[in-house]
C-alpha cells in the first residue's frame, strides 16, 4: 500500500494552497505545510483556518526562508520531521511548493511509485556534468557564505573575496561526492530514515551544509546518492518545469493542459496562481480513477519551437557578410510557398520540365535539398540561412544566370522579407492547400513536435498550436503586402489556377495551363 506525505514550501496564496492541499488529500493522501516566516503570521493563521477541517494535514514549524540560503532546507527537514511523526503509515515523501500541481491521476501516481520501488532525484556530478550553466561553480561549496547574495549582495561578495584573498577556502566533508539537481523529489520513507541517521552521526556535514550556496540543490542529492544505491535512484525530478531565454521558471496556464499531461513527471511547476480554471482541471485529474495517463514529453520541444518563433532575425543585426552580398536589381527570384513541401516541390518540378529555368526545392527549409555540388557551401542548413542571398548568388552562377525558381515553406518569413528588401525582382506563386488533422499530427511527427501515436488529447492540442501558427504565419505575410503576390487554393479549377502561375511564373498560358492540368497536382 503506497501513501504520499506531500510537503509543501508556501510563502504565498493561502486560498490557493488551501485548494492544492484538498486536490492532493483528495485520494487519502497526507499534506504537511511550512509556511514561510517571510508571508507573516496571517498567512500562516490563514493556512491553519483553511485546513482546519482536513485531518491529514499538518503544519510544520516555519522558518524565515532566503532563496540560495540553508534556510530552504531547513524548512524542508522540519516538514520531514512533522511528517513522520504524524504519518507513520506514509511511505513516499513529495517535496512540492505551493505553485506545483499533479499532472497524473493519483492511482497512477500511485501504482507507478508502488511498482518501481525507488527515489526520483535529479543527481548530477557537482564538478563534471556542467549542470551549473552560469555564476558559481567549486565557489558555492569551498568557501563559506553568510550572507544572502540576493539581498546582501555588497557583504556577500565582499565576505567571497576576503575568503578568495586570504586563502580561507575548506575541503569538502571525508566521503561525500558532491551531486547538484532540481530542488524537488520524491523519496521513500527509508531513504529519508537513512539520511536523518547519517546527518544525526555526521553533523560535520550539516555545519558545512549551513554555509554553502543553494544548498537545496546539493544536500539532498549529495545525500541520497551517499546512502541509497544507485540503482534505486531515478537520475530525474518528478516535477515538470521549464525555463526562459532569461533564466525565470515558465508559468503555465490553461492552454497547456494537454502538454502537461503528457509529460512523464507526476507534477508540474509552476501552476498560475490566477487560472483557477487549469488548477480545477488538474484537480480533477488528480482524483478521477478513470482518466488514462499519457506520455509523450513534448514540452519542452513544443515550448522551444514557439519561443522561437518570431525571435529568430530579430536578435541579431545584419552580419558584414550579408551586408556585402545582394541580389540586386536584375536578379529575379521566384519563390513557390508552400506548407506541404511535396507539392511545392511538384510545381518546382513541373515548371522546371516546361521551361528549362534553374529551379530548386525548399534549399533553406530542407536538411538536404537537392543540389550540385558548389565546393561545399551547400552543406548545411544552418550555413544557408545564415548566408541566404551569397548562397543564391553563388548558386545562380553555377548555373549562369540571374533567374531562380525557389521554394520556400510559409513559416520562414524572415527568408522572404530578406529577399523582399534587397533590391531584386520577387515573384511569389503562393500555394494553399487544405490541411487536415491527420496531415497536422504527421508534420507535428516530421518536425519532432510529437509522434503520430500521441494520446488523442494531447495531440489535439499539438494540431491546435500548429494551426494557430500556420493562421498567424498568413497574417504576417498579408501584412506584407508584396507586389507580385500570386495565390492558387486547392479545389480552383484549372482555368482559375492557369492565369495566377502564368502571371507568377512569367509565362505563356499554354505553359501554365499544363501545369494547372496536370492530374494529382494537389495529392
Amino acid at each position: 500500500m503506497t501513501k504520499i506525505a506531500f510537503l509543501l514550501l508556501c510563502h504565498q496564496n493561502a486560498q490557493g494552497v488551501e485548494d492544492q492541499v484538498r486536490a492532493l488529500t483528495s485520494r487519502g493522501d497526507c499534506v504537511t505545510i511550512h509556511a514561510d516566516l517571510n508571508a507573516g503570521p496571517e498567512f500562516r493563521a490563514d493556512l491553519e483556518r483553511g485546513c482546519a477541517d482536513m485531518p491529514n494535514v499538518t503544519m510544520a514549524k516555519s522558518v524565515r526562508c532566503g532563496w540560495g540560503e540553508w534556510s530552504l532546507v531547513q524548512a524542508t527537514l522540519n516538514m520531514i520531521e512533522t511528517a513522520r511523526h504524524s504519518f507513520p503509515d506514509a511511505t513516499h515523501f513529495f517535496l512540492m511548493s505551493g505553485d506545483c500541481m499533479p499532472i497524473k491521476p493519483a492511482e497512477y501516481l500511485h501504482e507507478t511509485l508502488r511498482a518501481a520501488d525507488r527515489d526520483y532525484i535529479q543527481h548530477a556530478d557537482f564538478f563534471e556534468d556542467n549542470w551549473i550553466k552560469t555564476g558559481m561553480t567549486k565557489d558555492r561549496l569551498v568557501y563559506r557564505h553568510w550572507f544572502n547574495e540576493r539581498k546582501q549582495k555588497r557583504l556577500f561578495y565582499a565576505s567571497l573575496n576576503a575568503q578568495r584573498k586570504l586563502g580561507l577556502s575548506r575541503s569538502i566533508p571525508k566521503g561525500l561526492k558532491m551531486k547538484i539537481g532540481s530542488q524537488w523529489w520524491v523519496l521513500r520513507r527509508n531513504t529519508i530514515d537513512l539520511i536523518l541517521k547519517f546527518i544525526s552521526e555526521r553533523r560535520d556535514v550539516v555545519r558545512f551544509f549551513k554555509t554553502t550556496w543553494i544548498p537545496d540543490e546539493t544536500f539532498f542529492q549529495t545525500l541520497t546518492m551517499k546512502t541509497v544505491a544507485r540503482e534505486e535512484v531515478e537520475n530525474n525530478p518528478p516535477s515538470f518545469l521549464m525555463f526562459s531565454d532569461y533564466g525565470k521558471p515558465v508559468t503555465f496556464y490553461a492552454d497547456h493542459f494537454e502538454m502537461l499531461c503528457g509529460q512523464w513527471q507526476f507534477a508540474a511547476r509552476k501552476i498560475s496562481q490566477n487560472d483557477l480554471a487549469l488548477r480545477s482541471r488538474l484537480a480533477q485529474l488528480y482524483s478521477n480513477e478513470n482518466a488514462p495517463p499519457h506520455v509523450d514529453n513534448s514540452g519542452t520541444r513544443l515550448y522551444e519551437y514557439i519561443r522561437a518563433r518570431g525571435r529568430a532575425g530579430a536578435r541579431f543585426a545584419p552580419r558584414i557578410w550579408e551586408d556585402g552580398a545582394r541580389l540586386g536589381t536584375g536578379f529575379d527570384l521566384t519563390v513557390i510557398l508552400c506548407k506541404k513541401w511535396h507539392i511545392g516541390n511538384r510545381i518546382a518540378h513541373l515548371l522546371s520540365a516546361r521551361t528549362n529555368r534553374a529551379t530548386y526545392g525548399y534549399v533553406f527549409d530542407e536538411e538536404a535539398p537537392s543540389l550540385p555540388d558548389l565546393g561545399g557551401y551547400e552543406r548545411g542548413q544552418d550555413k544557408r540561412n545564415r548566408h541566404r542571398r551569397a548562397f543564391l548568388n553563388i548558386l545562380a552562377a553555377h548555373d549562369d544566370t540571374r533567374a531562380l525558381v525557389i521554394c520556400l515553406d510559409p513559416a520562414n518569413l524572415d527568408a522572404l522579407t530578406d529577399f523582399a528588401h534587397d533590391g531584386c525582382t520577387l515573384r511569389m506563386l503562393d500555394v494553399q492547400c487544405e490541411t487536415s488533422d491527420e496531415w497536422i499530427a504527421e508534420h507535428a511527427s516530421r518536425i519532432g513536435l510529437g509522434t503520430t501515436t500521441s494520446n488523442g488529447a494531447l495531440q489535439s492540442g499539438l494540431i491546435r498550436s500548429l494551426r494557430q501558427n500556420m493562421r498567424e504565419d498568413k497574417t504576417r505575410l498579408d501584412a506584407l503586402k508584396l507586389p507580385h503576390h500570386h495565390v492558387i487554393v486547392e479545389g480552383q479549377t484549372p482555368g482559375q489556377m492557369s492565369r495566377t502561375i502564368a502571371a507568377a511564373f512569367d509565362i505563356s498560358i499554354d505553359d501554365a495551363a499544363r501545369i494547372a492540368r496536370t492530374e494529382e497536382l494537389f495529392e
